[in-house]
C-alpha cells in the first residue's frame, strides 16, 4: 500500500464510517410523531434508572453534531450545485469509487472488518459515498494532470508502488504445544486443514473461513513475525510443524507463492493519474466548498452565529 493510499483509507475509515453513526441519530431523532417532541422512550436502563431517547440524542448531538450537520450542509450543497449542472450519479460512477475505496485496503477481507468494526453495511457505506462522488465529477473539469506529473510521481514514489513477495496462507492457531502437536498429527495422518481450523482454531476472523489468511505480504505485520517467516519458508502445498508464537502456537499451510514485482509506468499510469486526480479534487474542494457556503443563504439552528459584536 502506497503512503498516498494509506491516507485515503484512513480518510474513508475516520470522516466516512465514524461519522456514518452519528449521522443517523441527527437525522432520525425519535420523535413524538403528535407533538414533534423528542421521545422520553428508554433505550437502556442501569439498576432500574432510565436512559431516555432523548439523552442519547442530546449526547450524540454533543459529541459530533456540529461536525456532522456541516457534513450535511456540504452534502446539500453539493446536491444543489450537481443538479443545476444536470450532473447526476450512476451505478457505473459508484462502483468504480467503490473499487477505488477498496484499492486503499490490504485485501477485500480487510475492507469487510473493516465495515463491520463500524457497525456499517456496504449500501450504508454507499450512500456516504455518493456526495463525494458528485463532488468528483463537479470539479473533474477543473483538473489537469499531465504525462510529465505522472512521470514525476512513479519515479518518487516507486519503491512503495512495487508489490512485495507474497504467499497465500492458512492457519490454525491454538494455545498450547500439546495442542498444536495434536493437529500437527492428525494433518499428516490426512485430516482436512480447513475443518480442523473451523473446529479448533482459536483466530475467530479466520477459524470460519477454514484459517484462509488471503494472500499475505513480506514484512506486511499481518502475521506474527515467527509465523510469517515460517510461512514464507514452506513450499507450495505443504504444511508447517507448530510454530511458536507470541499468543501460543500455529500451524501454516501454504498453496501458493506470488515472486516480488516492480510495476512499469505503463501499468500504473491509470492509478497514479486516479490517485494525482483525487489530490487536485481534494485541494479544490475546500475553496470551493467554502465558497458555495458564503454564496449560500444558511440558517445552522444547532450552531447559531454569535451576535454582532460579541
Amino acid at each position: 500500500m502506497t503512503i498516498k493510499q494509506a491516507d485515503r483509507k484512513w480518510m474513508w475509515v475516520s470522516v466516512l464510517l465514524v461519522a456514518a453513526l452519528i449521522i443517523y441519530a441527527v437525522l432520525f431523532p425519535p420523535v413524538h410523531k403528535s407533538t414533534g417532541a423528542i421521545s422520553d422512550k428508554a433505550v437502556a436502563t442501569v439498576n432500574g434508572v432510565n436512559i431516555t431517547s432523548a439523552q442519547l440524542y442530546d449526547a450524540m448531538v454533543a459529541g459530533g453534531g456540529a461536525q456532522t450537520l456541516d457534513s450535511l450542509i456540504s452534502d446539500e450543497l453539493i446536491n444543489q450545485e450537481a443538479k443545476k449542472a444536470n450532473i447526476t450519479v450512476t451505478d457505473e460512477d459508484m462502483n468504480n469509487e467503490l473499487a477505488s475505496v477498496k484499492k486503499s485496503f490490504g485485501s477485500e477481507s480487510e475492507f469487510q472488518q473493516t465495515l463491520t468494526s463500524y457497525g456499517m453495511t456496504l449500501d450504508d457505506l454507499k450512500k456516504n459515498m455518493k456526495s463525494q462522488v458528485l463532488l468528483k465529477k463537479i470539479l473533474s473539469p477543473q483538473v489537469n494532470i499531465t504525462d510529465d506529473q505522472i512521470k514525476q510521481y512513479y519515479d518518487q514514489n516507486l519503491e512503495s508502488l512495487k508489490t512485495p513477495e507474497q504467499v497465500q496462507a492458512a492457519h490454525i492457531s491454538v494455545a498450547t504445544k500439546e495442542e498444536a502437536d495434536a493437529i500437527s498429527a492428525q494433518l499428516k495422518s490426512g485430516g482436512d486443514f480447513a475443518a480442523i481450523a473451523k473446529e479448533k482454531s482459536t483466530d475467530t476472523a479466520t477459524k470460519d473461513k477454514g484459517g484462509d489468511l488471503g494472500y499475505v505480504a513480506s514484512g506486511s505485520e499481518s502475521l506474527d513475525p515467527a509465523a510469517e517467516k515460517a510461512a514464507f519458508a514452506l513450499k507450495t502445498g505443504t504444511i508447517s510443524d507448530p510454530v511458536q508464537t507470541a499468543s501460543g502456537y500455529d500451524i501454516i499451510k501454504v498453496t501458493d507463492h506470488k515472486a516480488a514485482t516492480t510495476p512499469t509506468l505503463d501499468e500504473k499510469k491509470a492509478d497514479i493519474k486516479d490517485t494525482l486526480t483525487n489530490q487536485q479534487i481534494s485541494t479544490l474542494s475546500t475553496t470551493w466548498l467554502q465558497q458555495k457556503k458564503t454564496d449560500a443563504k444558511i440558517e445552522n439552528y444547532l450552531t447559531p452565529a454569535k451576535p454582532a459584536g460579541a
